[in-house]
């Protein structure tokens, strides 16, 4: 508690030097005004950027473990695995083909499957249902 108290007096005191320095260098006109504009501008930006820094709260991905017996038990290849990742991440057709070195006739038999596997019709319903049974993060 003293060491975050001597930290943010030491932050406001440099702080209070840096505008009384900045409020001399002004009045002597020892700079051009823009000089002082862009000067605060970039004081601005770094506390904007540290504030929305401090504030935000992380956003750590929760550990995922895939779930093998579920993969297994809808009979999931490898290559429906990675089309599936794909698929996740919001990839089109020609995408996926072009990522798994395949044609996207290919990709689309693979969707098609995968759509029979999972018992879905739709991307995103696949998509879905794969994070429910905990095959994708």
């Amino acid at each position: 508690m003293t060491r975050s108290i001597l930290i943010w007096a030491a932050l406001l005191a440099a702080a209070a030097f840096a505008l009384q320095w900045i409020e001399y260098q002004y009045l002597t006109r020892a700079f051009t005004t823009e000089f002082y504009i862009v000067l605060i501008g970039i004081a601005f930006l770094a506390l904007g950027l540290w504030l929305g820094r401090v504030l935000t709260p992380s956003q750590r991905a929760p550990d995922f473990a895939l779930n093998e017996a579920a993969l297994q038990s809808l009979g999931i290849t490898k290559r429906e695995y990675a089309v599936l990742e794909q698929l996740a991440s919001g990839q089109s057709n020609k995408q996926i083909a072009s990522a798994l070195h395949v044609s996207p006739n290919t990709v689309k038999t693979h969707i098609s499957r995968l759509y029979e596997k999972l018992d879905v019709s739709q991307r995103v319903q696949a998509v879905q249902k794969a994070k429910d049974l905990q095959l994708i993060p």
